[in-house]
Order: structure tokens, then C-alpha cells, then sequence
């Protein structure tokens, strides 16, 4: 299956949060979309890694994507080597995605950062030819993504660019809550953590809030690049 857009997150949860919204939209636009986690978030202080790959696939039927896969990296502990990028160059060449979505360039856990450099030199790599990768004993052709777009996590980095997303919000926030393991809820005894509270939950709608009043829209998600954007003509800025 050919993809349009491979998005990629450390953990489980890590897609819906930076860019739900986003993937909510382009699939809705006919785009053919799927989500790679790095791990399986067994050391979150909440739920267990069974649970949330129960969550996950829930989270992805909301979302509307075509395919979910998990590499199966030890959470917290997985590293940039041959190995880990081996694994991720095999999707890469097994989807074939014109743009591929990775975690933020910097950010509060240290997975994001590992799992956004990780992915980004794997897309690189994925282009050349010498490099031999084979799935179920066929060989891989190989696929160097066009655009490799960072989303924005928990710190307030600048983007470089933002995507109107009004009207998909509610889909976002329906697929992120589908980890009722992870966030707000007052019933529950699990020890409290960052992302538990009422006012993360709501940092969700506040944020895209923010970034669409910026351009004038209702709701917006936030990216960074790694190149230069292009467009043919000042009229296709907003």
C-alpha cells in the first residue's frame, strides 16, 4: 500500500496530539495516511503497553487512518544506530510517503527528540541505493520522502509553518481521549502526571485556538521544516 503521509511518534498518543488534526484533514481530502509508533509506552506511569495498543487502534479508527504499525522500541531507551534506522527505512520503503510527520525537534521527553532525528536521517538514508532492505524475503525498492515536517509537542516552538485545520479539531480531541489511560480523568487513582491534568486536555483547543487566530482561521496545527518551503506564486500564501 502506497501512502500519501507517514506519520511517525515515539509513543502511542504522540501523533494525535502533535498533528491529529492535520491527518483528520488530509484524510478527509482523500489522502491515503498512516501512523508508525516507535514503542509501545510501556514505562507511561499510567496503563499498561497491552492497553494502549488497544487505545491505539481505537485512536486510528477515529482518525480515519489506513494502517497503524508498531516497531516495538524499548521506550525511553531506544537509540539513533543502524539498527533502530534500518527498522524505520523499512517503512519508509514499504509505504513509499510523499511527506512523512515526525516528532518535535525538541521537547520536555527525551523520546521526541531521539525518536524526530531518528526518523528524519532514516527518511535520508531510505534514498540510497546501496543500502539493501527486504521485507517477507522480497527486496525493497528505494524512497526518499519529498518533505520531512516536524509536528509540535509539549514546548512552544516557533513554527515554521501552520496548517488551517477548523473543523477537525473535535476529531482530534475524540482520538486523543481514546487513550483513557493517558489524560484527564477524575475518577481515577493512577498517580497524577504532566499530561493528566483538565488544563492539558484543554491545551489541545487553546493552542489551535492561538495558532488559527494567528492566520485568521478558526483552528490551525504548527510544523517545522527542515528545508525551505516553495510556492509557485505569492498567491498561494494565505
Amino acid at each position: 500500500m502506497k501512502l500519501d503521509i507517514l506519520a511517525f511518534g515515539a509513543h502511542p498518543d504522540d501523533v494525535e496530539l502533535g498533528c491529529g488534526a492535520t491527518l483528520s484533514k488530509e484524510i478527509s481530502l482523500g489522502k491515503k495516511v498512516g501512523i508508525v509508533d516507535l514503542t509501545r509506552g510501556e514505562l507511561g506511569t499510567r496503563g499498561t503497553a497491552e492497553l494502549r495498543s488497544i487505545e491505539a487502534t481505537n485512536a486510528a479508527k477515529i482518525l480515519g487512518v489506513s494502517v497503524r504499525e508498531n516497531l516495538n522500541f524499548a521506550d525511553g531507551f531506544f537509540v539513533n544506530d543502524k539498527e533502530h534506522q534500518m527498522a524505520v527505512l523499512q517503512m519508509i520503503r514499504k509505504y513509499k510517503p510523499e511527506i512523512v510527520l515526525c516528532n518535535a525537534i525538541d521537547d520536555r521527553h527525551i523520546d521526541h527528540p531521539k525518536g524526530s532525528k531518528l526518523v528524519s536521517e532514516a527518511c535520508f538514508l531510505s534514498g540510497l541505493e546501496k543500502i539493501v532492505t527486504e521485507v517477507a524475503g522480497e527486496l525493497q525498492e528505494k524512497w526518499r520522502p519529498k518533505q520531512v515536517y516536524h509536528y509540535i509537542q509539549w514546548n512552544s516552538i516557533t513554527p515554521d509553518f501552520v496548517v488551517d485545520v477548523s473543523g477537525f479539531i473535535e476529531t482530534k480531541t475524540k482520538a486523543v481521549l481514546a487513550y483513557s489511560s493517558q489524560f484527564y480523568d477524575p475518577s481515577s487513582e493512577e498517580p497524577e502526571t504532566p499530561i493528566t491534568s483538565k488544563n492539558f486536555i484543554e491545551s489541545i483547543n487553546y493552542r489551535a485556538r492561538d495558532l488559527g487566530r494567528l492566520i485568521g482561521v478558526e483552528y490551525a496545527e504548527g510544523f517545522t521544516t527542515e528545508r525551505y518551503l516553495a510556492v509557485q506564486n505569492l498567491s498561494k500564501l494565505i
